[in-house]
């Protein structure tokens, strides 16, 4: 190893000592399995906010979509991004507030399938099953994801062997999620928010500086057909533009309904401390999200130019996810603080995966320890083997994604896409109708929850692959399907009763006051 991976090498260990510290001092502070999954809910504003979109955002931020933009330019990942920060700013608008109210009224939920069997009075638990049936489906590969992420981010740099590379990052993952909890979790989000950005605001002022200015980038790249137009699409194999239109907007801006059932997102709501400072959460984490949206998007952009330039390798395919590991690469070769900044950079990678890895690990293991063991199954355990239960679960889905893991051709996108598509449609309809539809009763939540989750696969695997007008991002459909689902299942079927109806217009009451 040469002397700027030494360099590089020490700011990655410098990193993970630090959030392995953070686990290890919120450990004396899990009193009880409500401590390890929500926090006591005692998070702040500012953690609030960065938190939940530190998790949310993933590695997907860093590497999934420059990735998009350095293969296709501006116009898909332009109106992903675009989706992205609508529908961010509209969750924590709509959905922030009356989520951290309703989950209080209704028996001070700790996991989202208890705050829909609370909210439904759902005594069989259907809704119990069926939610952490989703959560394990679809947030095993979304962890997995960010396993991957590990495992290409060590390999490109230091030449690991790529399995190897991926079973260490996920070991440290675990480690301090299964000690800490979910403060640490949320603490160490926003340590690895604060990274992200570093890393983000670093690469892409250096990689534009290489390629000659901003200006040099832009006359490059709008000699390309179609690369940094909203409309068009550019093909990097044919060198060619195809139309952009319509319908690949509307599919790429729906990401943005992903937020309403995004689990890990939701969770955060439910932990603020006060519901009043949530406005100045909303503030913080919408503009952190559209500063590091732009900043990803115009990274792959640059990417692209450098790699016109022969100053980085040309990127197909996957490996186009490697485009900010590339650019760091080439500035870990300026001196030794230049690869520092590298190794701050790589550290960023990491904090994008680890702090979304965290807090899917937390949620599908309380979906297993505390939604089917505890209530479905209706173990009694001490607060003590409670705690052991909920931190070897962590520990087994761990194991079985990063067995997912193996293939480092993985793509990150398109995994990351297909969860959030998967969570979005089985929960988002769900949720804004139990918070915001007095009529919505179990039978409709129930058929919405499943139709939802079902059409995701339904339109990813049988009707989208026929092209045309039918590629739409699987989530639209699902998430409107679901919709359909709920209303009319709703009003086939018999009125929620007064003590839900009480508790709804109590919430309600509250949310206007």
């Amino acid at each position: 190893m040469n002397s700027a991976g030494i360099w590089i090498l020490t700011a990655i260990v410098v990193y993970m000592l630090i959030v392995l510290a953070v686990g290890f001092f919120y450990a004396r502070r899990n009193e009880s399995v409500g401590d390890f999954y929500l926090g006591g809910k005692r998070l702040g504003p500012i953690v609030t906010a960065m938190s939940a979109e530190a998790s949310d955002m993933s590695s997907w931020l860093l590497m999934g979509l420059p990735g998009v933009a350095y293969l296709s330019g501006l116009a898909e990942a332009g109106w992903t991004m675009t989706g992205l920060a609508i529908g961010t700013y509209v969750n924590w608008l709509v959905v922030a507030r009356r989520l951290r109210r309703y989950s209080q009224t209704a028996g001070n939920v700790i996991t989202l399938p208890e705050f829909f069997s609370n909210r439904y009075r759902d005594s069989r638990k259907l809704l119990t099953w069926v939610s952490a049936a989703v959560i394990l489906i679809f947030f095993i590969p979304y962890t997995a994801a960010g396993f991957v992420s590990c495992g290409k981010l060590f390999n490109s740099v230091f030449g690991m062997d790529y399995t190897s590379a991926m079973l260490f990052g996920a070991l440290v993952i675990v480690a301090y999620t299964a000690v800490g909890g979910f403060l640490a979790a949320s603490t160490t989000d926003l340590i690895q928010g604060i990274i992200m950005s570093i890393a983000l605001i670093s690469i892409l002022i250096f990689g534009a500086a290489i390629a000659g200015g901003l200006g040099a980038v832009l006359e490059n790249t709008q000699a390309l057909p179609g690369y940094l137009s909203m409309t068009l699409s550019h093909d990097a194999v044919s060198k060619t533009a195809s139309d952009y239109g319509p319908i690949s907007i509307i599919s790429a801006m729906a990401w943005g309904l992903g937020y309403f059932g995004m689990p890990h997102i939701l969770l955060r709501f439910m932990a603020a401390s006060d519901e009043k400072k949530l406005k100045l959460s909303r503030r913080v984490a919408t503009f952190w999200v559209l500063v590091s949206l732009s900043v990803a998007v115009s990274i792959g952009i640059v990417g692209f130019c450098l790699s016109a330039m022969g100053l980085i390798p040309v990127l197909e395919g996957a490996a186009s996810e490697t485009v900010i590991i590339r650019i760091a690469e080439l500035l870990s070769r300026e001196g030794v603080i230049c690869a520092l900044a590298a190794g701050v950079v790589f550290s960023g990678i990491l904090a994008a995966t680890m702090s979304t890895s965290d807090s899917q690990l937390l949620v599908a293991s309380s979906s297993v320890s505390e939604n089917l063991l505890r209530e479905c199954f209706g173990l009694k355990l001490s607060d003590r083997a409670t705690m052991i239960v909920a931190r070897v679960t962590v520990i087994v889905i761990a194991v079985v994604a990063a067995h997912i893991a193996r293939n480092p051709d993985s793509s990150i996108f398109n995994v990351v896409s297909f969860a959030w598509a998967g969570f979005g449609a089985a929960f988002g309809p769900v949720m804004l109708f139990a918070l915001f539809w007095r009529r919505s009763n179990l039978y409709g939540a129930l058929a919405g929850m499943i139709t939802g989750g079902g059409m995701v696969f339904v339109w990813k695997y049988l009707v989208r692959p026929m092209g045309g007008v039918w590629d739409i991002y699987e989530l639209l459909p699902a998430f409107i399907t679901a919709c359909v689902f709920i209303v009319a299942v709703s009003l086939l079927t018999a009125p929620p009763s007064k003590e839900i109806t009480d508790e709804f217009e109590t919430v309600s009451e509250r949310a206007g006051a």
